[in-house]
């Protein structure tokens, strides 16, 4: 078992639904990143998702696009990416982290360097959003071999048809996309998600993660009433894109796990 197998039996053990945390890896800059970094177990974060910073973030919106570029200004890479999970694992060593980007980073290091480094510096899973089930041979097969969950996206148009193709060779749990479109676009709906949840845990026994368009503690309880729990990105990065202090951000983190975990 990984520790993303681990976190979600216990929560299941405790009746209580997860919430996953995004950060962008070196935004501002690195101290300030591992700042929240850090915070966020004590927050009440359950996963922790790191964005990789691409040059080329084609899923995501305005506020995300921002972050990798403010991180790449910053000098972040991928090798400072994973010194900052290995880092965060000296002092924690039960929360489990998912490293979320696109592949050409991964590719330019080595898939095989990439995912014993990934190993040593304490990662749990992946989540690759340009690498469809028709690429699995490239990172997916691979990471699983290696013990890395390979995290899979379902989104609104993932018919009948394509989830079993989606949710083949994906472990750890399925990240639902609540909306079409990119991040940060629109506000996700409960009565909208629930019917997808439920169908698509019809088909895998894996927990189901809904994300995108969560913005309030409020949000994240409705939403995680309907699936085995939450993932808010956005809203998070854009306090941390306006210069607010680590404490203030980590303040608005943990309204928000309260509110996935009162579900």
């Amino acid at each position: 078992m990984t520790r993303i197998d681990r976190k979600f039996a216990a929560l299941k053990a405790e009746g209580k639904k997860a919430f996953v945390a995004y950060i962008m890896a070196g935004d501002p800059d690195r101290d300030a990143s591992m700042a929240v970094m850090r915070g966020l177990p004590a927050a009440g974060v359950d996963i922790i998702e790191l964005g990789m910073p691409f040059t080329d973030p084609m899923a995501d919106g305005e506020t995300i696009q921002l972050a990798g570029q403010r991180a790449l200004a910053g000098g972040q890479t991928l090798q400072k990416t994973l010194d900052m999970a290995a880092a965060f694992r000296r002092a924690d060593d039960t929360t489990p982290i998912v490293m979320m980007g696109y592949f050409n980073p991964i590719f330019s290091r080595g898939v095989a360097k990439f995912l014993v480094d990934a190993k040593a510096a304490g990662i749990d899973g992946l989540i690759v959003v340009d690498l469809p089930p028709e690429e699995d041979a490239e990172l997916c097969l691979p990471a699983q071999a290696a013990g890395l969950n390979f995290i899979r996206l379902a989104t609104p148009t993932t018919d009948d048809k394509r989830l079993p193709k989606v949710l083949s060779n994906t472990s750890g749990f399925v990240y639902y996309v609540s909306i079409t479109g990119i991040t940060g676009a629109a506000a996700a709906q409960a009565a909208d998600v629930g019917p997808e949840v439920a169908r698509i845990k019809a088909k895998t026994d894996l927990p189901v993660i809904v994300g995108f368009g969560i913005t309030t503690p409020e949000a994240a309880e409705k939403i995680a009433r309907v699936a085995d729990g939450c993932v808010v990105g956005s809203a998070i990065v854009k306090l941390i894109g306006e210069g607010k202090p680590a404490a203030e951000v980590l303040s608005f983190v943990k309204g928000l796990a309260a509110g996935a975990h009162r579900a």
